[in-house]
């Protein structure tokens, strides 16, 4: 197992809680002689913190982990951040959720602590890119490790647009949009839509029609590899928007195209050995426990 002893810390803004679990993290890691770096807005939260403070780009070139302390939005964040470095991410839970941030600030010091003797397991998720090009010149790009969603912004009017996957064309549709997802976003607002649940090994891309005008329009899930485009209707009265995982907008207008692939490297998320995907949604989404163990 690799041995990490540089550790970036990244939290959430703006949270009395993160503050505390902040706290116990840095003590418990400096305790323990790990060189910490902190995140420089995080460095905000602790002052006097006395420890080396970078930017989230230099934590991926220094550190040999960093971990996040927040919610899921919080790591989504990180991990656009981060990707390109290929450097590992931990997450402690400070959100609703937390399937991504599956570590409890209960027993961090035992969880982390295991983690870093080298007790954990690895899995790496890919992320979409967003090509948004107005007459053949780029417009904006964007990047997400959940979702791709087109929508009408703060209009309520329905967006109409043509899909085409690989070259096909696939359909016309008029709708509020459409969730482009990746296997770690299908628990997140693709399920909302009415999408599934994919686990997160597969190699596969789904896309939910977000109030189709047919009820004949269903979720469609295709090879990872596939791109997907997107053009916008040119007779639209609305100015619809491209967010990626929500965090980050792009302003479209009719006839642009938005070209959405796989980023060409994966983040690694490291997870405590007792991990398990249909755990995690047992516990979150509510499932019901085994009937014959009741």
């Amino acid at each position: 197992m690799e041995q990490f002893r540089n550790i970036g810390v990244i939290g959430r803004m703006n949270s009395v809680k993160v503050v505390e679990t902040l706290r116990h993290l840095r003590t418990y890691l400096v305790n323990e002689n790990y060189q910490v770096i902190l995140e420089s807005e995080t460095a905000t939260m602790l002052p006097g913190h006395g420890l080396q403070v970078a930017s989230k780009k230099l934590l991926g070139e220094i550190c040999d982990l960093v971990i996040v302390v927040g919610g899921d939005g919080s790591l989504l964040g990180a991990a656009r951040e981060l990707a390109k470095s290929k450097i590992p991410l931990l997450g402690v839970n400070r959100g609703r959720l937390g399937f991504l941030t599956d570590i409890s600030p209960d027993d961090l010091e035992e969880r982390v602590g295991r983690v870093l003797q080298g007790e954990y397991i690895e899995e790496h998720r890919f992320l979409l890119d967003a090509h948004v090009t107005r007459n053949e010149n780029p417009v904006s790009f964007g990047t997400a490790l959940n979702d791709v969603v087109l929508h009408p912004g703060k209009s309520t009017r329905m967006i109409g647009f043509d899909l085409y996957i690989d070259g096909h064309f696939v359909y016309s549709q008029r709708s509020d949009g459409l969730i482009v997802s990746t296997p770690t976003g299908s628990t997140a607002y693709s399920l909302s839509a009415g999408g599934p649940i994919m686990h997160p090994k597969l190699d596969a891309v789904v896309l939910v029609p977000m109030f189709p005008h047919t009820l004949s329009s269903r979720p469609i899930v295709v090879d990872g590899k596939s791109e997907i485009k997107l053009v916008i209707g040119e007779d639209n009265e609305t100015y619809p928007q491209v967010s990626c995982d929500g965090q980050m907008d792009i302003a479209c207008a009719p006839g642009d195209v938005i070209r959405i692939t796989k980023k060409p490297f994966k983040i690694r998320l490291i997870h405590p050995t007792d991990h398990n995907f249909y755990a995690t949604c047992r516990e979150k989404l509510g499932w019901a426990s085994n009937i014959a163990a009741s």
